[in-house]
Order: C-alpha cells, then structure tokens, then sequence
C-alpha cells in the first residue's frame, strides 16, 4: 500500500476553482481499481490550502493512476496549473 499527501496553495481569486478541479480528480480516480481512497482537503485557517490523502495498492497502480485522461485533464492541466505551490509525499507504512 502507498499513501500520497499532497498539500497544494492557491491564489485566494483561484481557490474555489482549485476546489472544483480538486472535486472532479477525487471522485474519477475514486472510481479506479488500484484506488482506495482519495480525500480532498480544505484549510479551515487558510482555505487556498488543500491537502489531497490518497491510498494506491501499489506503485503500478499510482502510475496507471498518472497515465489517465482525468489526471491529465484536472491535475497537470487544470489544478497545477493554478496552484502557487506544490509539495508531494509518496510513503509506506512502517508499522
């Protein structure tokens, strides 16, 4: 099992679309088999700070996961787009 934490900042004016793209990415990659979970967070202090926690079964699923057409759409294109910064964690569970 991999985890990945996402933290993503955005313009303030950009937020609420980051918001929408953040939706859609979830709910798509969701519906994928290597998928078992997929949250998408929102800073109650600062809310253009998002936090994406995602479980994938294993590293080929992740990458199947980068190779769809959602992630192209909402992710590259869309929500990196718009982000000011992005800091990504891909780990393992040690215990």
């Amino acid at each position: 099992m991999l985890t990945c934490v996402v933290v993503y900042t955005f313009p303030a004016d950009k937020a609420d679309e980051a918001a929408t793209l953040l939706k859609a990415l979830g709910a798509e990659s969701r519906a994928e088999p290597g998928c078992s979970r997929f949250d998408v967070n929102r800073s109650v202090e600062d809310p253009s700070t998002f936090v994406l926690y995602e479980e994938w079964t294993d590293q080929a699923a992740l990458d199947t996961h980068y190779a769809t057409p959602h992630f192209a759409k909402y992710g590259i294109n869309g929500i990196r787009k718009l982000a000011q910064s992005r800091t990504g964690y891909i780990t393992k569970r040690v215990s």
